[in-house]
C-alpha cells in the first residue's frame, strides 16, 4: 500500500521533482532544513491562502501541517497582512526596542500568569535562554530532560529526543542517547533522563543528585510522539518537588501555547512554571519567541547577572505580527470556532474507527490532534515506540495524495487546525482518514 501511494505521489509532484534536482547543487541535502527531507521526497511549495497551500505544481491541499505549529491564523490573514505591511513601510529592523513589545508583554503577563518577559527568535532560542537562565540563577548544572521531548537543537536538550528501543535503557534509569551528530559526552552528561508521567522518577532523579539539579524542562503536553496529556496531579506534583530540592520548573509551550488554549497548558493546568518558553503560533506565522518568568527567575536578566541578547530579539516585524496575534487572531470568537472544529472532525474519525473495527485512537487538545495507531493509551515515549511507523507513513501519504498536507513525520507529529479553516477542510481529511480505514481493515 506504501508504495502504491508513494508513486501517485511523485506523479503528483513532477516540478518538486525538478527542483530538487536543481536545489542539491547549492542546498546541502536539497532543502533548507532536514525536516523537510521527506519520503519519497520534499514538497516544495508556492503559496498559501486562507486554509490552503498550493505546490509549485499547482496543486491544492488543506493545510493542517501548519507549519509544524506556528500557522494557527492560516495563510494571508488580514489582520497580520495589514500589521506587517504597515511595519514593513515604518522600519524593518532597528535593534532597538519598540511600544508593541510592552503591550506583548503585558498581554503574555496576563495570560500566562508570570510577571516578566524578554524576546528570541525561535523555540530552540527560547529553550537555550531558559536553560542557561536556570543555571544562571541556581548556580548548578543539571538538567531533568523527559525521554522522548523535543526542545530544539541545541547541545543542552539534544538528549533523548527520538531514541530507539535498543538504545533506551533501563526504565528505572533511561540512558542518556545523543539526539544528534556533535553534542559531547561531557554535554550529555549534564541531563539526567526521566519518564513522563512519573512524579516518582522525578523525585528519585533529584535524590540521586541532590543539590546539582538546575531545573526540569518539559513540554506540559507531550508533542513530540503524537500526543501525549499529562496524568491528573503530575504537573503539580513535579513542581513541588522541585521547588523542595531548589530546582526551577520550565514549560517548553513551543508547540502548546496558544494552540491549545489562550494561555497554553500552563492556564489549562493551574500549574504555573517558573519559566515558559512560547514560539510558534505566537507570531502568527512570522519567527518570533517569548520567554516568561517569576521576579526571582527573571531578576537575573533585569540585573545583568544574565545577559539575554539577540540583534533581532523585539523586531519591529515580529512585534507587529504578533500583537495583531493576539489582539485581531486568537479572539475568544476563534478559540469557540477552532473547539467546534476540534471536536467534529474527532466525532467524525472516532466514527470511522468504530467503522472499520481497526484498534486505533484519537487524541485532541485544542487546535492540535493526532491518531494513535494502537488501542491503548499512550503514558509515555516507551508506549510510543509500540506503534507502528508504517502506518503513520501510509496516513500522511492517504492525506497528501487526496489534498490535504499533514507534517511528514508521520506518528510522530501532529495536525494543527487554523481559525481560518472550516468544516469542507475536516471532511476532506476525514474522507481520507476513511480510504485509510478501510485499506488497512481489508
Amino acid at each position: 500500500m506504501i508504495a502504491k501511494q508513494e508513486e501517485v505521489f511523485l506523479r503528483r509532484q513532477p516540478r518538486s521533482t525538478e527542483f530538487i534536482e536543481r536545489a542539491r547543487r547549492h542546498l546541502a541535502g536539497g532543502a533548507t532544513s532536514n525536516w523537510q527531507i521527506a519520503e519519497p521526497q520534499a514538497v516544495w511549495m508556492s503559496h498559501g491562502s486562507g486554509s490552503k497551500v498550493y505546490d509549485v505544481d499547482g496543486t491544492e491541499y488543506v493545510d493542517m501541517h501548519g507549519g509544524y505549529g506556528a500557522a494557527i491564523a492560516g495563510h494571508g490573514h488580514p489582520a497580520i497582512v495589514a500589521a506587517v505591511s504597515e511595519q514593513v513601510r515604518r522600519g524593518t529592523h532597528f535593534a532597538q526596542p519598540t511600544e508593541n513589545a510592552i503591550w506583548i508583554a503585558e498581554e503574555l503577563s496576563r495570560r500566562f500568569g508570570l510577571p516578566l518577559w524578554r524576546f528570541a527568535n525561535s523555540g530552540t532560542e527560547a529553550t537555550m535562554d531558559a536553560v542557561h537562565l536556570a543555571r544562571s540563577v541556581t548556580g548548578r548544572d543539571l538538567i531533568i530532560k523527559v525521554e522522548g521531548c523535543y526542545h530544539g537543537h541545541h547541545d543542552s536538550v539534544q538528549v533523548s529526543v527520538l531514541p530507539e528501543a535498543d538504545e533506551i535503557g533501563p526504565r528505572e534509569h533511561p540512558t542518556g542517547v545523543a539526539g544528534n551528530s556533535g553534542i559531547p559526552t561531557a554535554i550529555r552528561d549534564l541531563v539526567v533522563v526521566v519518564p513522563f508521567n512519573d512524579a516518582e522518577a522525578v523525585a528519585r532523579a533529584l535524590a540521586e543528585h541532590q543539590g546539582r539539579v538546575a531545573a526540569m524542562i518539559l513540554e506540559p503536553v507531550m508533542m513530540n510522539a503524537g500526543i501525549i496529556a499529562p496524568h491528573d496531579g503530575y504537573l503539580a506534583a513535579i513542581r513541588d518537588l522541585l521547588h523542595a530540592a531548589g530546582a526551577l520548573l520550565i514549560y517548553d509551550e513551543v508547540k502548546t501555547g496558544f494552540t491549545t488554549g489562550p494561555g497554553g497548558v500552563t492556564a489549562l493546568s493551574g500549574v504555573v512554571p517558573d519559566i515558559v518558553c512560547l514560539a510558534k503560533a505566537l507570531g502568527g506565522g512570522i519567527s518570533v519567541a517569548a520567554i516568561g518568568g517569576t521576579e526571582p527567575v527573571m531578576s537575573a536578566i533585569a540585573d545583568g547577572r544574565y545577559e539575554q541578547v539577540g540583534t533581532f530579539n523585539g523586531n519591529p516585524l515580529a512585534m507587529a505580527a504578533t500583537r495583531a496575534t493576539l489582539t485581531d487572531v486568537l479572539t475568544p470568537q476563534a478559540y469557540d470556532h477552532l473547539e467546534r472544529l476540534a471536536a467534529g472532525l474527532r466525532s467524525r474519525l472516532e466514527a470511522v474507527i468504530a467503522e472499520h473495527g481497526v484498534d486505533w485512537h484519537v487524541v485532541t487538545v485544542g487546535a492540535k490532534g493526532c491518531v494513535t495507531f494502537r488501542g491503548e493509551r499512550v503514558h509515555e515515549y516507551r508506549d510510543f515506540l509500540d506503534v507502528d511507523d508504517r502506518l503513520g507513513h501510509l496516513h500522511w501519504l492517504i492525506q497528501h495524495n487526496g489534498g490535504v498536507f499533514l507534517p511528514p513525520w508521520g506518528k510522530v507529529e501532529q495536525w494543527l487546525l487554523s481559525v481560518q479553516h472550516d468544516d469542507v477542510d475536516t471532511e476532506r481529511f476525514a474522507a481520507n482518514f476513511a480510504t485509510l480505514a478501510a485499506a488497512v481493515a481489508n
